[in-house]
Protein backbone atom coordinates (compact mmCIF):
# COMPACT_ATOMS: atom_id res chain seq x y z
CA UNK A 1 0.00 0.00 0.00
CA UNK A 2 2.59 2.49 -1.11
CA UNK A 3 1.57 5.49 -3.20
CA UNK A 4 0.76 3.51 -6.31
CA UNK A 5 -0.74 0.55 -4.49
CA UNK A 6 -3.20 2.93 -2.91
CA UNK A 7 -4.09 4.24 -6.39
CA UNK A 8 -4.91 0.71 -7.53
CA UNK A 9 -7.19 0.28 -4.51
CA UNK A 10 -8.84 3.63 -5.23
CA UNK A 11 -9.64 2.71 -8.85
CA UNK A 12 -10.89 -0.79 -8.02
CA UNK A 13 -13.16 0.83 -5.42
CA UNK A 14 -14.42 3.31 -8.01
CA UNK A 15 -15.10 0.51 -10.49
CA UNK A 16 -17.03 -1.39 -7.83
CA UNK A 17 -19.16 1.68 -7.03
CA UNK A 18 -19.75 2.29 -10.75
CA UNK A 19 -21.01 -1.25 -11.32
CA UNK A 20 -17.86 -2.40 -13.07
CA UNK A 21 -18.39 -6.04 -12.17
CA UNK A 22 -15.62 -6.20 -9.59
CA UNK A 23 -15.53 -6.32 -5.79
CA UNK A 24 -12.56 -5.00 -3.84
CA UNK A 25 -11.97 -7.64 -1.15
CA UNK A 26 -8.91 -6.28 0.58
CA UNK A 27 -5.47 -4.71 0.59
CA UNK A 28 -2.18 -6.19 1.78
CA UNK A 29 0.78 -4.51 3.43
CA UNK A 30 3.36 -5.78 5.91
CA UNK A 31 2.67 -2.52 7.77
CA UNK A 32 -0.80 -3.38 9.04
CA UNK A 33 -1.48 0.19 10.16
CA UNK A 34 -0.98 1.38 6.59
CA UNK A 35 -3.14 -1.44 5.22
CA UNK A 36 -5.82 -0.62 7.78
CA UNK A 37 -5.87 3.07 6.84
CA UNK A 38 -6.31 2.31 3.13
CA UNK A 39 -8.87 -0.42 3.84
CA UNK A 40 -10.99 2.03 5.85
CA UNK A 41 -10.72 4.61 3.07
CA UNK A 42 -11.94 2.18 0.40
CA UNK A 43 -14.31 -0.01 2.42
CA UNK A 44 -12.44 -3.33 2.34
CA UNK A 45 -10.38 -5.52 4.68
CA UNK A 46 -6.70 -5.08 5.62
CA UNK A 47 -4.26 -8.00 5.57
CA UNK A 48 -0.65 -8.19 6.68
CA UNK A 49 0.34 -10.90 4.20
CA UNK A 50 -0.73 -12.51 0.95
CA UNK A 51 -1.09 -15.82 2.80
CA UNK A 52 -3.60 -14.24 5.16
CA UNK A 53 -5.57 -12.78 2.26
CA UNK A 54 -5.86 -16.00 0.24
CA UNK A 55 -6.57 -18.10 3.34
CA UNK A 56 -9.38 -15.78 4.44
CA UNK A 57 -10.76 -15.14 0.95
CA UNK A 58 -10.27 -18.22 -1.20
CA UNK A 59 -12.63 -16.71 -3.80
CA UNK A 60 -10.14 -13.99 -4.81
CA UNK A 61 -9.70 -14.10 -8.59
CA UNK A 62 -7.44 -11.16 -9.43
CA UNK A 63 -4.87 -8.95 -7.73
CA UNK A 64 -2.51 -6.05 -8.42
CA UNK A 65 1.12 -6.54 -7.39
CA UNK A 66 2.47 -3.09 -6.50
CA UNK A 67 5.31 -4.04 -4.18
CA UNK A 68 8.95 -2.98 -4.73
CA UNK A 69 10.42 -4.55 -7.89
CA UNK A 70 12.69 -6.89 -5.92
CA UNK A 71 9.59 -8.59 -4.46
CA UNK A 72 7.49 -8.89 -7.65
CA UNK A 73 8.39 -12.53 -8.24
CA UNK A 74 7.76 -13.69 -4.68
CA UNK A 75 4.40 -11.91 -4.40
CA UNK A 76 3.18 -12.94 -7.84
CA UNK A 77 4.27 -16.55 -7.27
CA UNK A 78 2.16 -16.86 -4.10
CA UNK A 79 -0.86 -15.43 -5.88
CA UNK A 80 -0.54 -17.50 -9.06
CA UNK A 81 0.01 -20.70 -7.09
CA UNK A 82 -3.26 -19.89 -5.27
CA UNK A 83 -5.08 -19.57 -8.60
CA UNK A 84 -5.13 -15.77 -8.72
CA UNK A 85 -4.57 -13.76 -11.93
CA UNK A 86 -2.21 -10.82 -11.50
CA UNK A 87 -1.33 -7.40 -12.81
CA UNK A 88 2.35 -6.81 -12.03
CA UNK A 89 3.55 -3.22 -11.91
CA UNK A 90 6.48 -2.20 -14.11
CA UNK A 91 9.27 -3.08 -14.35
CA UNK A 92 8.15 -6.70 -14.56
CA UNK A 93 11.04 -8.02 -12.46
CA UNK A 94 14.51 -7.23 -11.17
CA UNK A 95 16.20 -9.53 -13.71
CA UNK A 96 15.46 -11.49 -16.88
CA UNK A 97 15.81 -14.74 -14.92
CA UNK A 98 13.00 -13.61 -12.61
CA UNK A 99 10.93 -12.49 -15.61
CA UNK A 100 11.37 -15.92 -17.20
CA UNK A 101 10.28 -17.58 -13.96
CA UNK A 102 7.12 -15.46 -13.98
CA UNK A 103 6.44 -16.60 -17.56
CA UNK A 104 6.85 -20.25 -16.51
CA UNK A 105 4.58 -19.76 -13.48
CA UNK A 106 1.85 -18.18 -15.59
CA UNK A 107 2.01 -21.02 -18.11
CA UNK A 108 2.11 -23.85 -15.56
CA UNK A 109 -0.77 -22.43 -13.49
CA UNK A 110 -2.85 -21.14 -16.43
CA UNK A 111 -2.87 -17.59 -15.09
CA UNK A 112 -3.61 -14.32 -16.86
CA UNK A 113 -0.75 -11.88 -16.21
CA UNK A 114 -0.70 -8.26 -17.33
CA UNK A 115 2.27 -5.92 -16.92
CA UNK A 116 1.61 -2.41 -15.63
CA UNK A 117 3.03 -0.29 -18.44
CA UNK A 118 0.57 2.49 -17.74
CA UNK A 119 1.35 4.76 -20.71
CA UNK A 120 -0.03 2.13 -23.11
CA UNK A 121 -3.42 3.20 -21.74
CA UNK A 122 -2.81 6.93 -22.01
CA UNK A 123 -5.57 8.30 -24.28
CA UNK A 124 -2.96 10.23 -26.30
CA UNK A 125 -1.01 7.02 -27.02
CA UNK A 126 -4.18 5.19 -27.99
CA UNK A 127 -5.12 8.02 -30.36
CA UNK A 128 -1.65 7.87 -31.95
CA UNK A 129 -1.60 4.15 -32.76
CA UNK A 130 -3.73 4.46 -35.96
CA UNK A 131 -1.43 7.25 -37.22
CA UNK A 132 1.79 5.22 -37.23
CA UNK A 133 3.27 4.43 -40.63
CA UNK A 134 7.09 4.27 -40.61
CA UNK A 135 8.56 6.10 -37.60
CA UNK A 136 12.24 6.91 -38.14
CA UNK A 137 13.25 9.29 -35.35
CA UNK A 138 12.04 9.69 -31.75
CA UNK A 139 12.74 12.19 -28.98
CA UNK A 140 11.45 11.18 -25.55
CA UNK A 141 11.68 13.33 -22.42
CA UNK A 142 10.46 12.16 -19.02
CA UNK A 143 11.53 14.49 -16.21
CA UNK A 144 10.40 14.51 -12.58
CA UNK A 145 11.25 16.41 -9.43
CA UNK A 146 13.07 14.32 -6.85
CA UNK A 147 11.00 11.98 -4.68
CA UNK A 148 12.18 9.31 -2.21
CA UNK A 149 9.95 6.67 -3.89
CA UNK A 150 11.34 3.93 -6.20
CA UNK A 151 14.96 4.54 -5.25
CA UNK A 152 15.56 0.78 -5.27
CA UNK A 153 16.03 0.99 -9.07
CA UNK A 154 17.81 3.27 -11.55
CA UNK A 155 15.87 6.03 -13.30
CA UNK A 156 15.97 3.79 -16.39
CA UNK A 157 13.81 1.15 -14.68
CA UNK A 158 11.79 3.72 -12.76
CA UNK A 159 10.87 6.28 -15.45
CA UNK A 160 12.54 5.67 -18.81
CA UNK A 161 11.06 2.18 -19.14
CA UNK A 162 7.67 3.78 -19.89
CA UNK A 163 9.05 5.41 -23.04
CA UNK A 164 11.15 2.37 -23.95
CA UNK A 165 7.98 0.27 -23.93
CA UNK A 166 6.01 2.77 -26.05
CA UNK A 167 8.78 3.19 -28.64
CA UNK A 168 9.33 -0.58 -28.85
CA UNK A 169 5.60 -1.00 -29.53
CA UNK A 170 5.56 1.80 -32.13
CA UNK A 171 8.71 0.73 -33.99
CA UNK A 172 8.23 -3.05 -33.80
CA UNK A 173 11.84 -3.74 -34.80
CA UNK A 174 14.78 -5.34 -32.95
CA UNK A 175 17.26 -3.01 -31.24
CA UNK A 176 20.59 -2.83 -33.09
CA UNK A 177 22.74 -0.55 -30.92
CA UNK A 178 22.54 1.30 -27.59
CA UNK A 179 24.72 4.16 -26.38
CA UNK A 180 24.01 5.63 -22.98
CA UNK A 181 25.28 7.86 -20.20
CA UNK A 182 23.89 8.25 -16.70
CA UNK A 183 24.81 9.71 -13.35
CA UNK A 184 23.72 9.36 -9.71
CA UNK A 185 22.90 12.80 -8.33
CA UNK A 186 20.80 12.56 -5.17
CA UNK A 187 20.71 8.81 -4.63
CA UNK A 188 23.08 5.85 -4.94
CA UNK A 189 21.41 4.85 -8.23
CA UNK A 190 21.48 6.55 -11.63
CA UNK A 191 19.12 9.56 -11.37
CA UNK A 192 19.54 11.07 -14.83
CA UNK A 193 20.21 9.26 -18.09
CA UNK A 194 20.42 9.89 -21.81
CA UNK A 195 20.22 7.10 -24.38
CA UNK A 196 20.64 6.85 -28.14
CA UNK A 197 19.11 3.72 -29.59
CA UNK A 198 19.21 2.44 -33.17
CA UNK A 199 16.84 -0.21 -34.49
CA UNK A 200 17.30 -2.75 -37.29
CA UNK A 201 14.70 -0.80 -39.28
CA UNK A 202 17.02 2.23 -39.31
CA UNK A 203 14.91 4.14 -36.80
CA UNK A 204 16.83 6.12 -34.18
CA UNK A 205 15.46 7.11 -30.77
CA UNK A 206 16.83 9.48 -28.14
CA UNK A 207 15.60 9.09 -24.56
CA UNK A 208 16.17 11.42 -21.63
CA UNK A 209 14.93 10.55 -18.15
CA UNK A 210 15.56 12.45 -14.94
CA UNK A 211 14.19 12.33 -11.40
CA UNK A 212 16.18 15.38 -10.32
CA UNK A 213 14.53 17.97 -12.57
CA UNK A 214 13.01 21.28 -11.50
CA UNK A 215 9.94 20.56 -13.65
CA UNK A 216 7.70 17.67 -14.66
CA UNK A 217 7.81 16.79 -18.37
CA UNK A 218 6.22 13.80 -20.13
CA UNK A 219 6.61 14.16 -23.91
CA UNK A 220 7.30 11.98 -26.92
CA UNK A 221 7.92 13.33 -30.42
CA UNK A 222 8.58 11.37 -33.57
CA UNK A 223 9.04 11.81 -37.30
CA UNK A 224 7.88 9.54 -40.12
CA UNK A 225 7.68 10.21 -43.88
CA UNK A 226 5.97 13.59 -44.41
CA UNK A 227 4.79 13.78 -40.78
CA UNK A 228 5.82 14.98 -37.33
CA UNK A 229 3.75 13.80 -34.36
CA UNK A 230 3.96 15.19 -30.82
CA UNK A 231 2.46 13.44 -27.77
CA UNK A 232 2.06 15.13 -24.39
CA UNK A 233 1.36 12.33 -21.91
CA UNK A 234 0.44 14.72 -19.11
CA UNK A 235 -2.02 16.81 -21.12
CA UNK A 236 -3.21 13.70 -22.98
CA UNK A 237 -3.13 15.34 -26.38
CA UNK A 238 -1.60 14.73 -29.80
CA UNK A 239 -0.52 17.16 -32.52
CA UNK A 240 0.10 15.99 -36.09
CA UNK A 241 1.99 18.12 -38.62
CA UNK A 242 1.75 16.82 -42.19
CA UNK A 243 3.29 18.00 -45.46
CA UNK A 244 0.39 18.89 -47.72
CA UNK A 245 -2.07 18.61 -44.83
CA UNK A 246 -5.57 17.28 -45.33
CA UNK A 247 -9.09 18.62 -45.74
CA UNK A 248 -9.53 19.08 -42.00
CA UNK A 249 -6.08 20.42 -41.12
CA UNK A 250 -5.35 23.95 -39.93
CA UNK A 251 -2.73 26.09 -41.67
CA UNK A 252 0.63 26.75 -40.01
CA UNK A 253 3.37 29.32 -40.59
CA UNK A 254 4.43 27.22 -43.57
CA UNK A 255 1.45 26.95 -45.96
CA UNK A 256 2.72 23.57 -47.17
CA UNK A 257 2.34 22.05 -43.71
CA UNK A 258 -1.03 21.38 -42.10
CA UNK A 259 -1.69 20.77 -38.41
CA UNK A 260 -4.33 18.46 -36.93
CA UNK A 261 -5.31 17.58 -33.38
CA UNK A 262 -6.78 14.05 -33.39
CA UNK A 263 -9.75 13.37 -31.16
CA UNK A 264 -8.71 11.93 -27.79
CA UNK A 265 -11.16 10.17 -25.49
CA UNK A 266 -10.22 11.33 -21.99
CA UNK A 267 -9.86 8.66 -19.30
CA UNK A 268 -7.57 8.10 -16.35
CA UNK A 269 -4.90 5.69 -17.70
CA UNK A 270 -4.95 3.58 -14.53
CA UNK A 271 -8.70 3.11 -14.79
CA UNK A 272 -8.34 2.06 -18.44
CA UNK A 273 -5.51 -0.29 -17.49
CA UNK A 274 -7.41 -2.01 -14.68
CA UNK A 275 -10.55 -2.33 -16.81
CA UNK A 276 -8.45 -3.96 -19.52
CA UNK A 277 -6.89 -6.34 -16.98
CA UNK A 278 -10.29 -7.34 -15.58
CA UNK A 279 -11.64 -7.92 -19.12
CA UNK A 280 -8.69 -10.25 -19.84
CA UNK A 281 -9.38 -12.12 -16.58
CA UNK A 282 -13.06 -12.55 -17.42
CA UNK A 283 -12.45 -13.66 -21.02
CA UNK A 284 -9.24 -15.64 -20.28
CA UNK A 285 -7.64 -13.72 -23.14
CA UNK A 286 -4.18 -12.30 -23.76
CA UNK A 287 -3.78 -8.96 -21.93
CA UNK A 288 -3.09 -5.77 -23.87
CA UNK A 289 0.34 -5.62 -22.23
CA UNK A 290 1.52 -9.21 -22.02
CA UNK A 291 4.34 -10.87 -20.12
CA UNK A 292 6.27 -10.95 -23.41
CA UNK A 293 5.85 -7.17 -23.73
CA UNK A 294 7.00 -6.64 -20.15
CA UNK A 295 10.00 -8.91 -20.61
CA UNK A 296 10.98 -7.14 -23.85
CA UNK A 297 10.90 -3.71 -22.19
CA UNK A 298 12.84 -5.05 -19.20
CA UNK A 299 15.50 -6.62 -21.44
CA UNK A 300 16.08 -3.36 -23.30
CA UNK A 301 16.10 -1.36 -20.04
CA UNK A 302 18.71 -3.69 -18.54
CA UNK A 303 20.80 -3.32 -21.72
CA UNK A 304 20.59 0.44 -21.24
CA UNK A 305 21.76 0.07 -17.64
CA UNK A 306 24.69 -2.07 -18.85
CA UNK A 307 25.56 0.56 -21.47
CA UNK A 308 25.59 3.25 -18.77
CA UNK A 309 27.93 1.16 -16.63
CA UNK A 310 30.23 0.60 -19.63
CA UNK A 311 30.33 4.34 -20.33
CA UNK A 312 31.05 5.05 -16.66
CA UNK A 313 33.98 2.61 -16.75
CA UNK A 314 35.38 3.94 -20.04
CA UNK A 315 35.09 7.57 -18.94
CA UNK A 316 36.48 6.79 -15.46
CA UNK A 317 33.52 8.53 -13.82
CA UNK A 318 33.35 6.45 -10.63
CA UNK A 319 35.24 8.96 -8.52
CA UNK A 320 33.12 11.81 -9.84
CA UNK A 321 29.75 10.17 -9.24
CA UNK A 322 30.24 8.55 -5.84
CA UNK A 323 27.56 9.46 -3.32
Amino acid sequence: MGAFGRNHARVYHQLEKDGGGVRLVGVVDSDLDRADAVAKEFDCRPFSSIEQLITTHSEVQAASVAVPTAHHLAAARKLMEAGVDVLIEKPLAASLAEADELVELAQSHGRVVQVGHLERFNPAVRATLPLITQPMFFEAHRLSVFSPRSLDVDVVLDLMIHDLDIVLAFVNSPVKEIRAVGLPILSSKVDIANVRMEFESGCVANFTASRVSTERVRKLRFFQPRQYISIDYGRQDVLVFSVGGSAGSAPTVNPQIGMEKPSVIAEEPLRAELKSFLDAVRSRSKPEVSLADGRRALAVALNVVDAIHTHTENANLHSLTAI
